[in-house]
């Protein structure tokens, strides 16, 4: 028994005096990305309106009382086609009666020009005074002047009786119908409204501060919000040059595609990119990072972990943020291309840290 006990002490003292075996840290997994070099562009997005191309408000040149309407609201129609008639009795009425003016005019016209030679021919022989010369000329003249108003008398009533008649100036759709048949309407007065079919544009104030950024022809993204899955490519047409509400200047933009679903009214969001002004002042190329690249410091102070090929660490390094977009950080110093950061968890990461890169090849979810 005393053996024994000696034994199992033996093996306890001899257990105790093992060296500990050495445990080694896990090395950290890092998302990461390689920055490049990327222009300053700042983006500004502004709300426009949809517009046709071509439109127009539509009216007869006379007035009259409506005779008949061919046409309803959201009809399509056609370049020439008739839209409207206003009652024809009293144009045929001025036109019978400007056409007998004209006839009667034009007779005593004849009846005058035959005088006037006749006397011509007698005042060469003698036989009539130079008095009576001069009255069959005073007449002829007169008589030619009649005959030239009441030409134009005619020809004004033949347009009065086309102008009775209202047709579409091109091809497009109805999108207001203002009045009814049997209806009394002045000249000028609008009786439809009509958009073409060349296409849409967008109308949009743009503010002082932007106005000079732009550039005639420029093609510009332009999205809409009852449409998030559309984007459709706009140019520059119009830049105001006079500011309006607001201190802000009108610009058109035409769309350069078209969908079906689009239509006059709607509300556009137009994205203007320009050369961006840091707002440390800086001009020129920049680093788009992730901003859960940034790791926040003292004294306002910000920073980014770099990788070290070499060593397998990461380099706690101060960047100069310059402005933020769509969740990237433009970044004007402390970083050159090829750089590798961190991209996540920046905040467990310490200086000198040892990592390693995660495949990006890996697609990771949630």
């Amino acid at each position: 028994m005393r053996s024994l006990s000696f034994i199992i002490i033996t093996l306890l003292l001899v257990g105790c005096n093992e060296p500990a075996k050495e445990t080694s840290k896990p090395i950290r997994p890092i998302m990461w990305t390689k920055v490049a070099i990327s222009p300053f562009e700042q983006i500004r997005t502004l709300s426009g309106i949809v517009a046709p191309v071509e439109a127009t408000k539509l009216s007869f040149e006379v007035q009259g009382k409506i005779q008949s309407i061919a046409v309803n609201l959201g009809n399509e129609v056609v370049k020439g086609q008739e839209l409207a008639r206003l009652n024809q009795r009293n144009f045929n009425l001025g036109l019978q009666s400007a056409q007998a003016q004209y006839q009667q005019a034009k007779a005593t016209l004849v009846d005058a020009q035959n005088s006037h030679r006749r006397y011509e021919k007698l005042l060469k022989q003698g036989v009539v005074s130079q008095s009576g010369f001069d009255n069959a000329k005073a007449t002829y003249d007169a008589s030619r002047s009649a005959a030239d108003v009441a030409q134009a008398q005619l020809d004004i009533a033949k347009k009065n009786l086309q102008d009775s008649i209202l047709l579409a100036p091109y091809d497009g759709i109805i999108t207001k119908r203002l009045f009814e048949p049997s209806q009394q309407i002045s000249a000028g007065q609008s009786l439809f409204e009509i958009e073409g079919n060349h296409g849409l544009e967008v109308h949009v104030m743009v503010p002082e501060t932007l106005i000079r950024e732009l550039t005639q022809h420029a093609i510009i993204p332009i999205s809409f919000p009852v449409l998030p899955e559309l984007t459709i490519q706009g140019q520059i047409t119009e830049i105001g040059t006079r500011a309006e509400f607001a201190n802000a200047f009108p610009v058109t933009v035409v769309l350069q595609g078209d969908n079906p679903l689009l239509r006059a009214g709607m509300t556009a969001e137009v994205e203007f990119s320009f050369a961006g002004t840091g707002r440390t002042g800086h001009k020129g190329d920049v680093f788009r990072i992730p901003a859960t690249a940034l790791s926040a410091g003292l004294a306002q102070k910000v920073y980014v972990f770099v990788y070290n090929p070499q060593s397998q660490q990461v380099i706690k390094t101060q960047v100069q943020t310059e402005n933020i977009f769509k969740n990237e950080v433009f970044v004007s110093s402390g970083l050159k291309a090829g750089d590798i950061i961190a991209t996540a968890g920046v905040a467990f990461l310490r200086d000198g840290q040892q990592v390693s890169l995660t495949d990006n090849t890996i697609q990771r979810f949630n």
